[in-house]
């Protein structure tokens, strides 16, 4: 199917279904005003991670105080003359022409 100019090929965008996070909530539901079910698997987790599960250790401190930032690490080694260089091999319909190494495009 080829795409249409000017057309998104994914209109809708991501899909907004979270099957998983909808089927727990529903149980969560079930469980009652009280979570009985939702504590007892609360008491498990925090169980296993006194007994020194990294997974569950790991699980609770995302929960609780949110996942660690991670640090990336990028360097750039550009002009400003050689990105215009770069900007000037483009024909305006984001394809890069080849002008050889001298050549300079006709506008």
């Amino acid at each position: 199917m080829a795409f249409k100019k000017g057309q998104s090929g994914n209109p809708g965008g991501r899909s907004k279904e979270k099957p998983f996070a909808d089927a727990l909530r529903m149980e969560i539901a079930a469980a009652g005003e009280d979570h009985k079910a939702l504590r007892r698997v609360a008491k498990v987790l925090i169980e296993n991670a006194e007994s020194g599960d990294i997974r569950a250790i790991r699980e609770l401190a995302d929960r609780l105080d949110g996942k660690p930032l991670q640090a990336v690490e990028a360097s750039v080694d550009a002009s400003v003359d050689s990105l215009t260089s770069l900007l000037e091999r483009f024909d305006g319909k984001n394809r890069m022409v080849d002008f050889g190494s001298d050549d300079q495009p006709d506008h």
